[in-house]
């Protein structure tokens, strides 16, 4: 059985998409009109840096873009390379590109069986547009394939009174109701405070209406600076697609490019002690698959599996087992004096970076004075 190695954590440079989602930050920046970017690194050798025997063993590579994920022209070519090295591979994306969607289902079976699809269910742009049917068609047709999969639904305020709708359609479509998350809002980046108008009792008692772990999960750990040694930086990674660029996490005191030289060693950095985040916003994948052993948690498959009406479910037999394993079953914890040494390091990176953010900041007011 696969284990997982390393959890890589892909931006795919595209914030054009398909939907105008209110709820989105893409469309409150008004930046679905950007061109999509071009590549600096063809699939082949992003496959070479992220070759199986560099990274250390198997890896969880997630891709998602700011916008729509699909819309990536040679996107498929990428997944294949990548399948064909071994990893498992998961894609966020709102099902509406079709064509990209029949591409990916031409890849072979063998590969598919670690192929995992996180579908948002955008469910006021579905219904404006009339695209129900598209979008469930492409769901079940990555089902029909092979591929384990999620339906996911964002928890604005102006979807509650279509729930029982969305619930319908969802258990009708693929078998079950459709996990929801916790959106965050974009619009205060310091704080990033759950996006709605209700108070936390409402918020709560509205959306566990769905029975859904992984909104459970999330909201029980929304709003929590993270304290403990966290290994994000080795076991984990941010990637950007487009160039290379490794960072320990969202906010990193420390970068390097990993494909432009693939038979370079990648340092491998944690962040230690020193998270910079206000909370772990993205704990769902990032403390159930292992990156603080000591935190108890769901396992990953936990919270994107469903089992149907009829007894199927939505992660393959495969995909379920592996999305079970944690980081920590694969890397070794450091020992004291090894934590005391990162977190040296990282005190020295951190002061580093806020004084640098500092004299950028002072810098933008004297410009703004003149």
């Amino acid at each position: 059985m696969d284990k997982i190695k390393r959890f890589i954590d892909c931006y795919v440079d595209i914030t054009n998409c398909t939907l105008r989602c209110q709820y989105c930050y893409i469309t409150h920046h008004r930046l679905f009109d950007k061109k999509i970017p071009k590549m600096k690194y063809t699939p082949r050798q992003v496959r070479a840096a992220l070759a199986n025997k560099r990274m250390g063993g198997v890896c969880l590579i997630n891709l998602c873009a700011g916008g729509e994920t699909l819309l990536l022209p040679n996107l498929t070519e990428y997944v294949k390379e990548l399948l064909e090295e071994g990893h498992y591979i998961m894609i966020v994306t709102n099902a509406t590109v079709t064509k990209r969607i029949d591409e990916l289902a031409a890849l072979p079976t063998e590969l598919l069986k670690r192929l995992f699809f996180k579908f948002s269910y955008h469910y006021l742009e579905l219904k404006s547009r009339n695209l129900f049917d598209r979008f469930f068609n492409n769901v079940r047709k990555m089902r029909d394939a092979g591929c384990s999969f999620t339906l996911e639904l964002t928890p604005s305020d102006e979807v509650i009174p279509y729930m029982d709708d969305l619930i319908m359609l969802a258990e009708e479509n693929v078998g079950a109701v459709c996990h929801v998350t916790v959106a965050r809002d974009e619009r205060n980046p310091k704080v990033l405070p759950i996006l709605t108008e209700l108070d936390a009792k409402s918020y709560k008692n509205t959306w566990s209406k769905l029975n859904s772990s992984l909104f459970d999960y999330k909201l029980s750990v929304f709003g929590e600076q993270r304290k403990e040694f966290c290994y994000a930086g080795d076991w984990s990674m941010h990637l950007e697609l487009a160039t290379g660029m490794m960072k320990q996490c969202y906010r990193s005191c420390f970068d390097q490019n990993i494909f432009e030289d693939p038979s370079k060693p990648i340092r491998f950095l944690p962040i230690g002690n020193n998270c910079q985040e206000h909370h772990c916003y993205n704990a769902h994948a990032f403390l159930t698959l292992g990156l603080i052993p000591e935190l108890k948690s769901p396992n990953y498959a936990e919270l994107r599996n469903r089992i149907c009406k009829d007894g199927s479910e939505w992660l393959n037999s495969q995909m379920k087992e592996f999305m079970r394993t944690r980081l920590y079953e694969s890397n070794e914890e450091y020992t004291v004096d090894q934590k005391n040494e990162i977190n040296r390091q990282m005190n020295s990176l951190v002061k580093k970076m806020k004084l640098k953010n500092g004299l950028k900041k002072t810098i933008r007011f004297i410009i703004q004075k003149k």
